[in-house]
């Protein structure tokens, strides 16, 4: 016995599926710009963990004073939970559309924290920012588990 989907006059599906939202592709992004972010940590906590004193820093005074193996394991910890986070938004799990907000957050504060240094990264970072918290916020629970 074959299946096939009928469409009513409005494009949407009749077979029983719900359809589904545009919104789904930038809950897709989030999820997608949290791994990468998250492995982006992982890899330069690799870098602190392992590379030693090669790290540069910009300030003569910097904002924190830790030694690289600090940074590396911040980094490290911080990439790992991000990385499970945003595989999990796919998974349509609550708490991870959480933890990308509060990352986010975090981003936009601490690019708005360098505008004076880096202005267009700042900016771009902080748009990119409110696209994934508007994504996860509003339209998170699109992503059914």
């Amino acid at each position: 016995m074959e299946h096939e989907a009928t469409h009513g006059g409005d494009g949407s599906a009749t077979d029983g599926y719900p359809a589904v939202s545009s919104w789904v592709g930038w809950i897709a992004f989030a999820g997608v710009t949290m791994v990468v972010l998250g492995a982006f940590h992982l890899m330069q906590g690799l870098v602190a963990l392992f590379g030693g004193p090669q790290i540069v820093a910009r300030w003569a005074d910097p904002l924190l004073d830790l030694d690289p193996t600090a940074w590396g394991w911040l980094h490290v910890l911080f990439g790992g939970v991000v990385v499970v986070a945003g595989l999990c938004v796919f998974a349509g799990q609550a708490w991870a559309r959480g933890v990308g907000v509060l990352i986010a957050s975090v981003s936009m504060l601490v690019n708005f924290g360098f505008m004076g240094d880096d202005p267009i990264r700042s900016v771009l970072m902080i748009a990119l920012a409110v696209v994934v918290v508007m994504a996860l916020t509003v339209h998170g629970s699109d992503i059914k588990p």
